[in-house]
């Protein structure tokens, strides 16, 4: 490190130590500036963002590590970054808004070192270290937000896919899944899990898919149905595929799919008749129609 980048490191260490409330509010004031700040985040929870960053920042400092590694090599400075990306994130920042709120804290450092120096050269390195300080912070930030809103994006597609596939008790050992819409890979998933997880709870006999709601057959969805219908078996169960309309089953015989080892009904209701004979006509128990 040559001398005048440990001077200017001595400085901005001095200046946080001594003003680092005062670094945080005007990095507050900064960023409600922008003309876009991103997120309806309130002033209160700015501050409590910027107070832990900057005093995080004052930590990383004192470790003697390198301007353009601080980010990275600190933990305490790399989980407020990235805790910090993570709150805007969910609360539905833009990426880039989010980076220059990270970057607007450069102007703020830079105003601190000034009132502790006024040399051009020193506040010339000073401004070129504050760079290499935080540059890599506002990268870090944009990098940890996309991946942050693709986790969250996952995540909320994984929910709508559940709720899409409801496990329905239709009755004592009868269960039924009301699929709506295309049937893929990882949705057939799901189902499957789902009705598996349903099948050892309820100790269910019969399973009924119904494929009413779905718009069209090919052999790929027809290859998830029996996937779907093996597992079933494997648990001891017998399945049961409703909502065969005409325009579907000519389709299916079009395309040569075989579904001659599965017990087929036009309407859920025949499904349903179809079940109450496989279980022995058991009788129904108490309010026995619920979802789960």
């Amino acid at each position: 490190m040559s001398t005048s980048e440990a001077t200017v490191r001595d400085h901005l260490a001095r200046a946080l130590g001594e003003r680092e409330d005062e670094i945080a509010d005007r990095w507050v004031q900064l960023q409600m500036e922008q003309v876009v700040l991103g997120t309806d985040i309130s002033e209160a929870e700015l501050r409590e963002e910027a107070r832990t960053l900057v005093s995080a920042l004052t930590g990383a400092l004192d470790s003697g590590a390198a301007p353009n590694r601080l980010v990275t090599a600190h933990r305490d400075l790399n989980e407020a970054v990235v805790e910090l990306s993570m709150r805007r994130a969910r609360a539905g920042a833009t990426p880039t808004a989010t980076s220059l709120a990270v970057l607007a804290l450069k102007e703020a450092l830079l105003q601190a070192v000034q009132g502790s120096t006024r040399d051009a050269g020193e506040l010339f390195t000073a401004a070129v270290f504050i760079n290499r300080l935080l540059d890599p912070a506002g990268a870090l930030s944009f990098e940890t937000y996309v991946e942050g809103r693709e986790e969250i994006i996952r995540r909320q597609s994984q929910q709508l896919m559940e709720l899409s596939t409801p496990v329905v008790r239709l009755w004592r050992q009868v269960l039924a899944v009301p699929l709506i819409g295309t049937l893929d890979t990882a949705r057939t998933q799901v189902v499957m899990e789902n009705l598996l997880q349903a099948i050892q709870e309820h100790e269910a006999l019969v399973a009924i898919i119904d494929i009413t709601g779905v718009p069209t057959v090919d052999t790929a969805v027809a290859q998830h149905l029996m996937q779907t219908v093996n597992a079933v078996r494997l648990m001891g169960a017998d399945c049961v595929i409703s909502g065969i309309r005409p325009p579907i089953a000519q389709t299916i015989a079009q395309l040569g799919i075989d579904l001659s080892t599965i017990l087929t009904r036009a309407t859920l209701a025949d499904a349903l008749s179809a079940a109450v004979k496989l279980t022995d006509g058991a009788a129904p128990e108490e309010e026995a129609l619920s979802l789960r």
